[in-house]
C-alpha cells in the first residue's frame, strides 16, 4: 500500500507506518502543483526585489541583513552548515524516517516556497531506505528544530551522512547507491527544509502510538493483579465511570472488566467490602492517561498537518507573512502531560505490585511471592528495581516547556524545548515498560499460586509471559527476567495475545 502525501489527514498511525515498517509513499498532483504555484510566487517577488526574510535577508539576529546576487543562492547553503550543530549519539531510524514525512507534509501544503524537487527527493529518500545520519540533542524546538533538520538536509545536499542498507556512508555515496543525485540549493530551499517542529513532533507520533499501546498493557496488568488479590470488582461497573463522565475512566473499567470476564473472581464470596486505592482508584488513574493521551494526539496531528514555516507564503493572495508557526510549544505542553501520566501510571503499577509482595496487604499469599519465604526471598529485589526506574520518571517528568533559555542574542528569546520532552519522554516510556513488566511477572507467579479459573483475557497474559518467564520456584539471578519482561511489554506480544482473545481494549 502507499501513502498518498497531500498535506491532509496526515495521522500517527500513518507516521508509524513509513517509520518503522517501511510503507511507501507519493506527493498527489495537487501537491505538486500547490508546490510549484508558491515557487512561482516566490521567484516572481525575488526577481522584483521584495525583501524577503531568509531568502535575501539573513535570519534571526541578522534578519536586518540584506543580501545580493549569489549571496542568495550561497545562503541556503551556509545556513544548513550553520545549523548543523547538534552534538552526541545519532537518533534511531525511526525519529529520523517520521521528522521526514512531518516535514514532506508541510511542503504539501503549498505554503514553503521551495523548489518541487526537494520534496520529490524527500519521498525518493523514504522509499528507497536512505535515513540522514542525525545527532539526537541540539534542538530547542523553535525556529524548529534546526539542528537535527539541517542534517537531513546535508544529504539532500550530498553531504554528511547517511545510512543505507544498513551501512553508514558519506551523503553523496549513500545518494548514489540509491540510485539518487543530490540537490544544489537555490533561495529559500535551505530554510524550508529545517524551519519547522518537525523532528520532535516526528518523535511524538511514535511515542504516543507507544503510549496507547502501553496503557492498555497496564490495564491488563492492572486485570491480572486485581484477580491475584481477590479485589472487589463493583468499582470496575462502567456505570460508576458513566455516572462521573471520563471518557478515559469509562474506557479503562470497559478494558478492565473484558480482560477478567469468565474469571471465578467474578462469583463473589472471597472480597473485601473496599479494596486500597492503589486498585479501585484504576480506572480514574488510567483514564487520565487516556484522556491526557487523546488531547495530546489531537494536538500532534494538528501539527503534523499545519503549516510549521518562517515566512509562509500564500500564492492566492499574492502574500508573505512572518510569524513564529515553528514554535513548538502548542505540542511540546501536551506532550509533558504524556509524560507525566506514563510515570502516574507506572507508580500505581508498582504500588500494587507492592500489595502482592507485602505478607500484610496480600490477601494470603506467601511474602514476596516466595515458594519458602526466609530461605528463598522471591520477588523481594523486583520491587527495588521497580522503585529505582520510577525515581528516574519523577526526575524526567518535570516539563521541559516552561524551561525557556534565549538564544540567538535575545531574538529567539522564548523556545519551547520541545526536543528536550520528546528525549525524556522516549526514557520514561522504557522505563515504564520495565515497571509494568515487573508488575506483570509478579502477578503471573501470584495467579500460578492461587490457582484458580482466570479471566479469559487473564489468561491469554498468563500463557504469554509463562511462554517467556519460568515460574518462580527455587531463587534465581533475576536481572534476566526482568530484562525479557521490559522487552516483552515493549514488543506489545502480551496486548496482542490478549486482544486476540478478547476484542479490542480500546
Amino acid at each position: 500500500m502507499t501513502l498518498k502525501v497531500d498535506g491532509t489527514g496526515l495521522a500517527i498511525d500513518h507516521v508509524v507506518e513509513v517509520a518503522r515498517h517501511g510503507e511507501k509513499i507519493e506527493l498527489t498532483a495537487e501537491a505538486e502543483e500547490r508546490i510549484r504555484a508558491c515557487r512561482e510566487m516566490v521567484e516572481g517577488k525575488l526577481a522584483a526585489g521584495e525583501v524577503m526574510y531568509g531568502i535575501n535577508t539573513g535570519i534571526g539576529e541578522f534578519s536586518e541583513t540584506m543580501l545580493n546576487g549569489e549571496e542568495v543562492n550561497n545562503f541556503q547553503k551556509y545556513l544548513v552548515y550553520n545549523h548543523a550543530a547538534g552534538i552526541g549519539d545519532p537518533a534511531p531510524v525511526e525519529y529520523v524516517r517520521a521528522a521526514m514525512l512531518s516535514r514532506l507534509n508541510v511542503h504539501s501544503k503549498g505554503h514553503s516556497g521551495l523548489r518541487l524537487d526537494i520534496p520529490h527527493l524527500f519521498v525518493e529518500m523514504l522509499n528507497r531506505g536512505v535515513t540522514p545520519y542525525v545527532c539526537q540533542k541540539g534542538s530547542v524546538g523553535a525556529s524548529g528544530d534546526l539542528a537535527p533538520m539541517s542534517q537531513i538536509a546535508l544529504v539532500v545536499m550530498g553531504e554528511g551522512q547517511a545510512w543505507y542498507e544498513g551501512e553508514l556512508l558519506p551523503g553523496a555515496e549513500a545518494l548514489q547507491k540509491a540510485g539518487l543525485e543530490p540537490i544544489l540549493l537555490h533561495a529559500r530551499d535551505g530554510l524550508a527544509m529545517i524551519n519547522g517542529s518537525n523532528f520532535l513532533n516526528g518523535m511524538n507520533a511514535l511515542h504516543l502510538h507507544d503510549m496507547n499501546r502501553w496503557l492498555k498493557q497496564a490495564e491488563i496488568g492492572a486485570a491480572m493483579t486485581l484477580e491475584s488479590l481477590h479485589a472487589n470488582m463493583k468499582p470496575y461497573d462502567d456505570r460508576l465511570h458513566e455516572a462521573r463522565g471520563f471518557r478515559g475512566a469509562v474506557r479503562s473499567a470497559r478494558a478492565l472488566m473484558r480482560c477478567i470476564e469468565g474469571s471465578e473472581l467474578l462469583e463473589g464470596g472471597r472480597t473485601k467490602v473496599q479494596d486500597a486505592y492503589s486498585m479501585r482508584s484504576t480506572p480514574q488513574v488510567i483514564g487520565a492517561a487516556h484522556d491526557a493521551i487523546a488531547w495530546a494526539r489531537s494536538q500532534v496531528e494538528i501539527e503534523l498537518n499545519g503549516v510549521g514555516d518562517n515566512p509562509i507564503f500564500f500564492p492566492v493572495e499574492d502574500l508573505v507573512l512572518t510569524g513564529a508557526n515553528f514554535q513548538g510549544t502548542p505540542v511540546s505542553l501536551p506532550m509533558d502531560m504524556t509524560g507525566n501520566a506514563i510515570t502516574m501510571v507506572s507508580v500505581l503499577s508498582e504500588r500494587r505490585l507492592n500489595r502482592m509482595l507485602n505478607p500484610a496487604l496480600s490477601v494470603g499469599l506467601p511474602p514476596f511471592l516466595a515458594e519458602k519465604p526466609g530461605l528463598f526471598s522471591g520477588l523481594m529485589l523486583s520491587q527495588y528495581t521497580a522503585g529505582t526506574l520510577i525515581v528516574e520518571q519523577r526526575m524526567l517528568s518535570a516539563p521541559a516547556s516552561c524551561a525557556s533559555i534565549p538564544a540567538a542574542a535575545d531574538q529567539e528569546d522564548f523556545v519551547s524545548m520541545g526536543m528536550n520532552t520528546a528525549i525524556k519522554n522516549a526514557q520514561i516510556l522504557k522505563n515504564a515498560c520495565g515497571v509494568l513488566g515487573i508488575e506483570l511477572m509478579a502477578a503471573a507467579q501470584a495467579l500460578d499460586i492461587r490457582g484458580h479459573q482466570m479471566g479469559t483475557g487473564v489468561t491469554a497474559a498468563h500463557e504469554v509471559i509463562r511462554n517467556h518467564v519460568e515460574y518462580l520456584g527455587e531463587d534465581r539471578p533475576l536481572y534476566p527476567d526482568h530484562t525479557v519482561m521490559a522487552e516483552l511489554v515493549e514488543s506489545g506480544e502480551i496486548l496482542e495475545a490478549v486482544e486476540a482473545e478478547v476484542g479490542s481494549l480500546e
